[in-house]
């Protein structure tokens, strides 16, 4: 079976930690513009003259062009390398955020979070790309969480401290000394960053789209990969709807809240996953055969705390919402799982294009949710115990598919154990694995 070789040796292993570091600062900034409408929506709302449901629209619209780049920005790092796609990253981000500052109309400003969306589409993938050329696998899963950790640093960066900025300076200051950095930035990524250990760029062959279709059809059906998909499908979408859009308006309008107490409760989702994150990427970066039985028993924990909150009558105490925000927090750091069986189960030439599938799942999951949830609020009058339904419906599904194709990966790795074949993690077998062969001889459509 396709698997990735299990070790990949750096030729330094501080000049690969400073190397993942400089790339990892690209994905902060790109996490600090995605986050930043999360405080500046009122700022936004009367710059621009519009009302709530057209605020949506500006996170779905990147949400949207970030889903939809993953797998285009996969094969791109995989052609180019990811040094030179960080760059661009860089690039789209700066101007963006410069033309958001300087914007005057709504369709401006549209446009402007589009051209942040497509920057940010660009970061992630060309970041654990870069991990997988200069780290082996042991250490891969640390560092993709450790790159989560980041970003919900420039999280961070964009609630009090962008408030702050706002109240202070203004608008137009701020996003353009902010886009100003960003845009500066490539600069750093352009000295320090070596596509591998030996190679400053690492650039595949020109290949006609007919082959890049081969080889995204050849991605798609693996097993591994189709797992990562659904495991990140499943995992992180509650918790980036409520950071994203709809956690502050549940707290205030759904449960009586002040909007401080509410975003002193939306710090939860923050702090939890980046203690969480570098908890979980150590544990199973040297126990990787326990991932998957953890990814189940995380969202089945999920789905008893969205029956709690969904269920408890009137006000939820901010005892139970405390815990509660804590075990949704853990869907990002628990998601990256999803990248480190892209790794795994696929050729290095080909970890990006498989990065990329495994990215579109969270936030193809977000999007329907946030709209959904969005829908739901307006038929039903701003019910959000009805309108949250959303939440574990969507999660029951992508359990279900995400067990599934774990049983179909089981044996696709039981197999290739019997042909001789290496494989990147040693499985043991339980008597539920013959419902897995079972699958794995059933013919299912890329």
């Amino acid at each position: 079976m396709p698997s990735r070789p299990a070790t990949t040796a750096p030729a330094s292993p501080l000049t690969s930690w400073l190397i993942w570091l400089t790339a990892a600062v690209v994905y902060l900034l790109a996490v600090f513009h995605r986050t930043s409408l999360g405080v500046a929506g009122l700022d936004a709302a009367e710059r621009f003259g519009v009302g709530s449901a057209a605020l949506a629209t500006f996170t779905v619209l990147q949400i949207g062009v970030y889903a939809a780049m993953q797998v285009p920005t996969g094969v791109l790092v995989d052609r180019f390398g990811p040094r030179r796609v960080l760059t661009g990253a860089l690039l789209f981000l700066g101007l963006g955020q410069v033309l958001l500052a300087l914007a005057q109309t709504y369709a401006v400003a549209l446009v402007a979070r589009g051209v942040l969306g497509l920057g940010d589409a660009l970061t992630f993938v060309s970041v654990l790309r870069l991990a997988a050329n200069h780290f082996p696998g042991r250490q891969y899963m640390l560092v993709t969480a450790l790159t989560g950790t980041l970003g919900f640093l420039g999280n961070l960066a964009a609630t009090l401290p962008l408030t702050l900025l706002l109240a202070g300076p203004g608008w137009t200051p701020t996003f353009l000394a902010a886009g100003l950095v960003t845009l500066a930035f490539t600069a750093a990524v352009t000295l320090r960053v070596r596509d591998t250990p030996s190679h400053r760029t690492a650039a595949s062959p020109s290949v006609s789209m007919s082959e890049v279709v081969a080889q995204l059809r050849e991605a798609v059906r693996v097993p591994g990969t189709r797992l990562g998909f659904w495991t990140h499908f499943s995992a992180p979408f509650s918790q980036n709807v409520m950071v994203l859009l709809w956690g502050l308006p549940f707290l205030v309008d759904g449960q009586g809240y002040p909007a401080t107490t509410a975003s002193s409760l939306l710090a939860v989702f923050v702090v939890g996953a980046m203690v969480g994150g570098p908890v979980l990427g150590g544990f199973v970066g040297r126990r990787p055969e326990l991932r998957m039985p953890l990814a189940v028993t995380y969202l089945a924990t999920v789905g008893v705390t969205w029956a709690v909150l969904l269920g408890w009558p009137g006000q939820v105490p901010v005892a139970v919402l405390v815990p509660a925000f804590t075990v949704l927090s853990f869907g990002g750091p628990f998601s990256t799982i999803g990248f480190a069986l892209a790794r795994d189960y696929n050729p290095i030439s080909r970890v990006g294009t498989a990065t990329g599938i495994v990215n579109v799942g969270g936030f193809v999951a977000t999007t329907v949710v946030a709209l959904a949830v969005g829908v739901l609020l307006e038929v039903t009058g701003g019910d959000y115990r009805i309108a949250l339904l959303t939440m574990p419906v969507v999660l029951a599904v992508g359990a279900w598919r995400m067990s599934v194709w774990w049983l179909r990966a089981r044996a696709a790795v039981f197999a290739a154990e019997e042909r001789g074949e290496p494989v990147p993690v040693r499985l043991r077998r339980h008597r539920w694995d013959a419902a897995g062969v079972s699958l794995e001889r059933t013919p299912s459509a890329a």
